[in-house]
């Protein structure tokens, strides 16, 4: 008999860890090889961890709300195979193994490397100081605690859900959505004796929601782990960018009779369906590549120029919540890779496969409202970005059309591209003349275009 050790594999170049949120298979199971065996979820997306060999689950060393570092030992599965046992690291082992003293004098030359990294790094860690307690917060919870302006004596009033107490991330996102409401978000904490660092002003008070009441006919529904993020996400854009929008209509008659007559070939040819989507996606591309200073992204008083064109492409999941997946260099793509990887990443986006590696990344997104009928829509931009394109409704509508004979009315395929952007960083110019390219691109389609 072999142990295999199963592991949480790199989720993402950015990712360094992820919080276990379910087992899916208990000590005794039989596992056979991609099977999943436990899922994980990151601030992005949610994901599962399969097994590479066939066994049975012997030994989990961690429990739901654990957060795992990428590497580290998640369980051990044992195989028919012959070999040599492979034992779990020190630090999944039982603390039963290594003597009292010894931990003792571990612990306490860790505390003192984390003091001098500390102290050596005053000039850029924020002031908020977390080591002075001992109850355990993640990485992830310590760093919404800075970015929060939250101090250890109002972190400490956080009641947690996770094991022993812990303060997960839902119970802090949840805590900053009610912060108004509760008596410890405006405490102002007692100062130390000697404190190390200038204090900073008391961060403004947000006014409280009003409260809501309900009635017994009414259900209360709890906000999944995805929608808080969302809801946060969008609220922290919109105080982060000063949102402007700029509006123009296309006529996209040509590329509308154009797809009705090579999408049967087009299948037949390349095995995928032909949808607007990678149209579009092919159109906005070329627009950037026209105008990189879209292609961008702020950090404080610095502009970030992304050399690589990566375009999210928002897409509606089933339980109505919205993921982005990221087409990577998307101008280096034809119609047909385009085609291939918008049709990839939709079917499983659907479906809950995609991998956290594939909604990172991206420097532009568009959005497309016309897909439940909105004739155009002002979108969010997704930080750190600084603009998104909404391709409303296609509509057949009456329009005049200029002939050398004189203008005549007829019936036109028309839509309305709706472009949010940053008015930061991104002027009224630049954003409009930006979506006028991309109207450019869609209004001088190829008729005589192969497929």
């Amino acid at each position: 008999m072999a142990k295999f050790e199963l592991k949480l594999p790199q989720m993402g170049e950015s990712v360094a860890e992820a919080t276990l949120t379910t087992w899916l298979k208990d000590v005794g199971d039989t596992i056979e090889a991609d099977e999943a065996v436990v899922e994980v979820a990151t601030d992005k997306v949610d994901s599962e961890v399969p097994s590479e060999v066939d066994g049975v689950l012997v030994e989990r060393f961690f429990d739901v709300d654990d957060v795992v570092k990428v590497g580290e030992v998640i369980a051990i599965i044992e195989t028919d195979g012959e070999g040599a046992t492979t034992e779990a690291p020190a630090a999944s082992a039982p603390a039963e193994e290594k003597p009292a003293t010894a931990r003792a004098e571990e612990a306490a030359a860790n505390l003192e490397t984390q003091m001098n990294e500390v102290k050596s790094q005053v000039a850029t860690e924020a002031p908020a100081d977390f080591s002075d307690t001992e109850r355990f917060y993640s990485p992830l919870v310590k760093n919404i605690a800075k970015e929060e302006n939250i101090s250890l004596e109002e972190l400490e009033s956080i009641e947690g859900t996770g094991k022993d107490g812990r303060v997960t991330k839902d119970d802090i996102l949840g805590y900053l959505e009610n912060r108004g409401t509760k008596p410890a978000a405006t405490a102002v904490p007692q100062a130390k004796t000697a404190p190390t660092q200038p204090s900073k002003p008391a961060p403004v008070a947000k006014p409280a929601p009003a409260p809501v009441s309900v009635n017994g006919e009414d259900e209360i529904i709890e906000m999944s782990r995805m929608g808080k993020l969302i809801a946060h996400h969008m609220v922290e854009s919109v105080q982060t960018s000063a949102h402007v929008q700029s509006f123009i209509e296309v006529d996209v008659t040509a590329i509308v009779n154009w797809r009705n007559k090579v999408k049967r070939s087009f299948q037949e040819k390349e095995g995928e369906k032909l949808t607007f989507t990678p149209i579009f996606m092919e159109a906005v591309a070329k627009a950037i590549r026209d105008f990189p200073m879209i292609n961008i992204s702020v950090d404080g008083d610095k502009i970030i120029k992304r050399k690589h064109i990566n375009l999210g492409m928002a897409a509606a999941l089933p339980d109505g919540n919205l993921i982005v997946p990221v087409i990577k260099n998307a101008d280096q793509l034809n119609l047909v890779g385009m085609a291939k990887k918008v049709n990839d990443l939709a079917n499983r986006a659907r479906n809950n496969q995609l991998k956290p590696d594939e909604i990172q990344g991206g420097t532009y997104t568009v959005t497309n409202v016309g897909t439940f009928g909105s004739v155009m829509g002002t979108p969010i931009i997704n930080q750190p970005q600084v603009a998104i394109l909404a391709l409303g409704a296609i509509r057949k509508v009456p329009a005049v059309i200029e002939t050398p004979e004189g203008d005549l009315i007829g019936i036109r395929h028309k839509m309305f591209l709706s472009h949010s952007y940053d008015h930061r960083v991104v002027n009224g110019a630049l954003g409009g003349q930006f979506v006028k390219r991309v109207a450019e691109y869609l209004e001088s389609w190829d008729m005589n275009r192969e497929a």
